[in-house]
């Protein structure tokens, strides 16, 4: 299995910096000093209902409206699943009824804030926008501009965690 599997499809020239990183031992000081602040507070699925519909409410205003949120130990990051996103749809009476769920695997409690937003919003944007296609990451985007930065340094923090089961940040208190 390739050291750098979280990071297929990124040029040549990211992938040379993070195996040059990582064969230095310096990959998880690199991203310590990238995000010095730790992990956030969101610790409880209340308070990431909250986080979550803080944002929906600020972007996607006309959006259906989400009716769970909740970490998930269940979902596999090392499978490359980070968050799901999901809906079902039934006839009530006449009116056929949505109800969707955001789904958030447990590892990016004790990661920083930056990486749980990039989560959030790509989920979010599955309201908007079925499809990872353009329309799709520019909605990402547009809800946070540091959308790709962040989603590539969560990959160097996966590629790490992969390599060393080194945790870089402690849970906040």
């Amino acid at each position: 299995m390739s050291a750098l599997k979280y990071l297929t499809g990124y040029p040549a020239p990211l992938l040379d910096q993070a195996r040059k990183l990582m064969d230095q031992g310096r990959l998880g000081p690199a991203l310590r000093a990238r995000y010095p602040q730790g992990a956030h507070g969101v610790r409880t699925d209340r308070q990431l209902y909250d986080y979550v519909v803080d944002l929906k409410n600020a972007y996607i205003r006309n959006g259906d409206p989400i009716s769970k949120v909740a970490y998930d130990s269940k979902i596999q990051v090392m499978q490359h699943a980070l968050g799901q996103h999901t809906y079902v749809s039934r006839v009530q009476g006449g009116k056929l009824k949505a109800k969707h769920e955001i789904r958030v695997a447990t590892l990016f409690r004790n990661l920083p804030e930056e990486f749980l937003r990039m989560i959030v919003v790509h989920e979010l944007a599955h309201l908007k926008e079925k499809e990872h296609n353009k329309a799709f990451y520019g909605l990402c985007q547009r809800m946070e501009p540091q959308y790709h930065q962040y989603e590539f340094d969560l990959r160097l923090y996966l590629t790490h965690l992969d390599a060393t089961r080194e945790a870089l940040w402690e849970p906040a208190g």
